[in-house]
Protein backbone atom coordinates (compact mmCIF):
# COMPACT_ATOMS: atom_id res chain seq x y z
CA UNK A 1 0.00 0.00 0.00
CA UNK A 2 1.31 3.42 -0.91
CA UNK A 3 2.38 5.62 2.00
CA UNK A 4 -0.15 8.33 1.12
CA UNK A 5 -2.98 5.75 1.08
CA UNK A 6 -1.86 4.36 4.44
CA UNK A 7 -1.93 7.84 5.98
CA UNK A 8 -5.37 8.51 4.50
CA UNK A 9 -6.70 5.23 5.96
CA UNK A 10 -5.18 6.08 9.35
CA UNK A 11 -6.76 9.54 9.28
CA UNK A 12 -10.20 8.14 8.34
CA UNK A 13 -10.00 5.60 11.16
CA UNK A 14 -8.96 8.17 13.75
CA UNK A 15 -11.59 10.67 12.57
CA UNK A 16 -14.35 8.03 12.78
CA UNK A 17 -13.12 7.02 16.25
CA UNK A 18 -13.10 10.63 17.45
CA UNK A 19 -16.65 11.05 16.15
CA UNK A 20 -17.92 7.83 17.80
CA UNK A 21 -16.15 8.32 21.13
CA UNK A 22 -17.72 11.41 22.66
CA UNK A 23 -16.40 11.00 26.21
CA UNK A 24 -13.07 12.41 27.37
CA UNK A 25 -10.40 10.09 28.74
CA UNK A 26 -10.96 11.48 32.25
CA UNK A 27 -14.75 11.08 32.10
CA UNK A 28 -14.50 7.55 30.69
CA UNK A 29 -11.93 6.57 33.32
CA UNK A 30 -14.22 7.87 36.07
CA UNK A 31 -17.21 6.04 34.54
CA UNK A 32 -15.31 2.73 34.34
CA UNK A 33 -14.78 2.85 38.12
CA UNK A 34 -18.55 2.82 38.80
CA UNK A 35 -20.67 -0.19 39.70
CA UNK A 36 -23.01 0.66 36.80
CA UNK A 37 -20.14 0.32 34.37
CA UNK A 38 -19.05 -3.01 35.83
CA UNK A 39 -22.63 -4.35 35.83
CA UNK A 40 -23.08 -4.59 32.06
CA UNK A 41 -21.56 -6.46 29.16
CA UNK A 42 -20.53 -9.97 28.24
CA UNK A 43 -17.73 -11.67 30.12
CA UNK A 44 -16.20 -15.11 30.16
CA UNK A 45 -16.50 -16.79 33.53
CA UNK A 46 -17.55 -13.73 35.53
CA UNK A 47 -14.43 -11.68 34.85
CA UNK A 48 -14.21 -8.24 33.31
CA UNK A 49 -16.64 -7.69 30.45
CA UNK A 50 -15.43 -7.16 26.89
CA UNK A 51 -16.83 -3.62 26.88
CA UNK A 52 -15.20 -2.71 30.19
CA UNK A 53 -11.80 -3.94 28.97
CA UNK A 54 -12.35 -2.02 25.73
CA UNK A 55 -13.12 1.11 27.74
CA UNK A 56 -9.79 0.84 29.54
CA UNK A 57 -8.05 0.53 26.18
CA UNK A 58 -10.01 3.50 24.80
CA UNK A 59 -8.76 5.66 27.70
CA UNK A 60 -5.22 4.86 26.57
CA UNK A 61 -6.05 5.53 22.92
CA UNK A 62 -7.53 8.92 23.78
CA UNK A 63 -4.23 9.80 25.46
CA UNK A 64 -2.09 8.63 22.55
CA UNK A 65 -0.89 11.03 19.86
CA UNK A 66 -2.18 10.25 16.39
CA UNK A 67 1.32 9.60 15.06
CA UNK A 68 2.09 7.12 17.86
CA UNK A 69 -0.86 4.81 17.16
CA UNK A 70 0.05 1.23 16.24
CA UNK A 71 -1.72 -0.97 13.71
CA UNK A 72 -3.28 -2.79 16.69
CA UNK A 73 -4.54 0.52 18.06
CA UNK A 74 -6.13 1.37 14.72
CA UNK A 75 -7.77 -2.07 14.57
CA UNK A 76 -9.28 -1.52 18.01
CA UNK A 77 -10.47 1.94 16.97
CA UNK A 78 -12.30 0.36 14.01
CA UNK A 79 -13.87 -2.20 16.40
CA UNK A 80 -15.07 0.64 18.67
CA UNK A 81 -16.57 2.55 15.74
CA UNK A 82 -18.42 -0.56 14.56
CA UNK A 83 -19.75 -1.32 18.04
CA UNK A 84 -20.97 2.24 18.62
CA UNK A 85 -22.65 2.48 15.20
CA UNK A 86 -24.43 -0.88 15.62
CA UNK A 87 -25.66 -0.22 19.14
CA UNK A 88 -26.80 3.37 18.59
CA UNK A 89 -29.23 1.94 15.99
CA UNK A 90 -30.71 -0.33 18.69
CA UNK A 91 -31.81 2.54 20.93
CA UNK A 92 -34.75 1.49 23.09
CA UNK A 93 -37.82 3.68 23.44
CA UNK A 94 -38.35 6.04 26.33
CA UNK A 95 -35.87 7.56 28.73
CA UNK A 96 -32.50 5.82 28.33
CA UNK A 97 -30.73 7.62 31.18
CA UNK A 98 -30.47 4.60 33.52
CA UNK A 99 -30.48 1.73 31.03
CA UNK A 100 -28.10 -1.14 30.39
CA UNK A 101 -28.09 -0.03 26.73
CA UNK A 102 -26.63 3.38 27.66
CA UNK A 103 -24.21 1.90 30.19
CA UNK A 104 -22.86 -0.53 27.59
CA UNK A 105 -22.31 2.27 25.09
CA UNK A 106 -20.59 4.36 27.74
CA UNK A 107 -18.16 1.50 28.41
CA UNK A 108 -17.19 1.88 24.76
CA UNK A 109 -16.69 5.66 25.18
CA UNK A 110 -20.00 6.88 23.75
CA UNK A 111 -22.63 8.56 25.88
CA UNK A 112 -25.81 8.77 23.78
CA UNK A 113 -27.04 11.62 25.96
CA UNK A 114 -24.12 13.89 24.99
Amino acid sequence: MAQAQKHADRDRTVDAFEEAVNMTAARLEKWLATEESKSVGQSDGGGESVGHASGRRIVGLLRTKRGDLSDGDLAHMRKVVGYVHRHVKQRPGGDVTDTRWRYSLMNWGHDPLN
